[in-house]
Formats: C-alpha cells, sequence, structure tokens
C-alpha cells in the first residue's frame, strides 16, 4: 500500500479553537468596559458582518465585486420601509431584508458569474449604480438624498426597547452577528466550501471532476447578497434611519478595503479589518474630520507592503514562527 493511499482526506476542521471563543468575548466584555461607545461597538458588529459577506465570494469563491452595497442598501429599505408603514417587528424585518437582498443578488448572479474579474467589476458596479439612482428618483418611496425617516421599531422579542444608550441595540446586533457569522463559518468548512475553494484556485479544472461551477457560484453569490441584506436591515433598524448612502459606492469601496486589510479569505479577518479600520476612522475623523482617509490610506499602504494576507495573514506568520521556535 502507498503512503498516499494510507492518509485519510479530511475536510476543514470545524472545531471551535480556544482563541475563536475569546475573540467572541472581546464584544460582551467592551460591553462592560466601555458603555459609553455602544452605538460604535454595534456598528462595528454590522460593518464585520457585512464585510463577511463580501470574503465568502471574494475569498472563498474568487468572485471580486465593487457593488456590494447594492444589497446592503435593499436590506436596509426593505427593513426600513417596513418598519415606516406600520410593521417594525425586528426579526421579521431583518428576514424581509434577506429574502429581498437574495431575490436582488439571485436574479443579478447570472451576469456576474458568466465573466471573470474585470467583467464582474463593471457588472457589480453597474448594478450599484442603477440601484442606487433608482432610489435617488423614487424619492417618494426612498426619501431620496435626505433619506428614509420615520423608522419606529418594536422592542425586541416583545420585551426590549431600542433605548438611546444603544444597550437593546448592541445585545441584538450581536446575536444576529454571531448566529450568521456561525452560517459563514459552516459554510466554508463544509465540503461546499471546499469546492469554492477549488473554483478560486482553479475554475477550469473543476468542471472536469464534475463540480457544477455556475451553480455553485450562484449559491454563494445570493448566500451573500441575503446575508448583506440582513447587514443593511440592522443598520436601518438600529439607527431608525435609512440614507441613500446605503447603497453608494464609497461603501462598496470601503467594504473591500476593510476584507484587504483584515486578510481576504479569513472570515475572522473580516470581522478585525471593520474593527481597526471603523476605530481608526472614528478617532482620524475626530482629530481632522477633512483629511482623515490620508491617514487609512497610509494604513492600507503598510498592511499591504509589509503584512502579507492582511492583519490575519500577518498574525498567522507571526504564530507560525514562534511555534517553531518553541
Amino acid at each position: 500500500m502507498s503512503v498516499t493511499a494510507s492518509i485519510p482526506f479530511r475536510l476543514p476542521n470545524d472545531h471551535w479553537r480556544p482563541l475563536e471563543i475569546v475573540f467572541w468575548l472581546l464584544p460582551v466584555i467592551a460591553y462592560f468596559i466601555f458603555p459609553d461607545y455602544l452605538v460604535l461597538a454595534s456598528q462595528i458588529l454590522i460593518v464585520g458582518l457585512f464585510a463577511v459577506t463580501l470574503d465568502l465570494i471574494l475569498g472563498y469563491a474568487g468572485i471580486i465585486s465593487l457593488g456590494q452595497a447594492a444589497f446592503f442598501g435593499v436590506g436596509a429599505y426593505t427593513a426600513g420601509l417596513l418598519a415606516v408603514h406600520g410593521w417594525g417587528e425586528p426579526l421579521t424585518g431583518l428576514l424581509a431584508a434577506a429574502v429581498g437582498a437574495g431575490i436582488v443578488g439571485f436574479l443579478t448572479s447570472f451576469l456576474v458569474v458568466r465573466g471573470q474579474d474585470l467583467t464582474r467589476l463593471m457588472v457589480t458596479l453597474g448594478i450599484g449604480l442603477m440601484l442606487f439612482e433608482a432610489a435617488n428618483k423614487a424619492a417618494f418611496v426612498t426619501g431620496g438624498v435626505d433619506g428614509l425617516s420615520g423608522v419606529v421599531m418594536w422592542k425586541v422579542l416583545g420585551l426590549f426597547d431600542f433605548d438611546i444608550n444603544g444597550r437593546t441595540a448592541f445585545w441584538y446586533t450581536l446575536m444576529v452577528v454571531f448566529t450568521l457569522f456561525v452560517i459563514a463559518r459552516r459554510i466554508v468548512n463544509s465540503p461546499f466550501g471546499l469546492s469554492l475553494r477549488g473554483i478560486r484556485e482553479g475554475p477550469r479544472r473543476m468542471p472536469a471532476i464534475g463540480s457544477p461551477v455556475p451553480r455553485r457560484l450562484i449559491a454563494i453569490f445570493t448566500v451573500s447578497a441575503a446575508m448583506a441584506g440582513v447587514a443593511g436591515g440592522l443598520l436601518a433598524q438600529t439607527t431608525q434611519f435609512v440614507g441613500i448612502d446605503s447603497l453608494g459606492f464609497p461603501r462598496s469601496a470601503e467594504l473591500l478595503i476593510i476584507v484587504v486589510l483584515g486578510g481576504v479569505g479569513r472570515l475572522y479577518g473580516a470581522m478585525i479589518g471593520a474593527a481597526v479600520f471603523m476605530i481608526a476612522k472614528d478617532y482620524l475623523s475626530g482629530q481632522n474630520p477633512v483629511y482623515w482617509q490620508f491617514w487609512i490610506g497610509i494604513l492600507l499602504i503598510v498592511v499591504v507592503l509589509f503584512g502579507r494576507g492582511g492583519i490575519m495573514g500577518r498574525a498567522e506568520a507571526l504564530w507560525a514562527r514562534l511555534r517553531r521556535r518553541a
């Protein structure tokens, strides 16, 4: 018997590591240490979930996108419009946001998966711009450039009001983000996730082993869009306002920066990148409201040049080096 035949094939490990548990305990600790920054913490969690949705298609399936904000905005407007017109139940609002964004993602996925990188960039960018202008023209529905106001949310589970300090919004956001992160983590550690990595590395070889490449890409693109819709719905519900910038190109561009900053192809990299970007943005814009993007640009250049694989990639390299020395 050959040596290779005696080694069993194993799927990616789906067991929770101690560092992962510590990671999810950090927001709980932050709740008690920084009670005055709960609104910022909620937004970090929402942006982190949004970044995870892009990493699912970019880092694992190799689909580059500049229009992820389209699905984020669809989810935000869906949840917001439901609340404005008398249905402010949070969980069903998120479900509607996921369904709405998922449908838009499914319908547009047939255009996206047919092309290569440059084609996908242009198609996703075009979809985002069209939806942005549609929302702008339909000001009688969306509020246009003034945004959608009058979003009134009911109590979460009929028990917890959205208070001005952001306590309910924080715990509500944390629970939703954690649940969807677990789903995303399960997807990438499944045989389906393994096939996505194969498509990313060898899109022409996967059909030779019987993998339905277009169907797999359509499926992950639709799932990513639905999750992005939930992130948009969360923002609409916790801030009780929907701005037209939720559909804007700058949001998609920032999202790509966040994923690269944290590390492409690493779900926790998306979460860490969101935290670093949002905290840096909050601090730098407070110090200099006009030129804060200059320092963000320097941070991104330093990470790309000296931290191969983003923050997570650099951290993994340092950890591997320490283990070798030990």
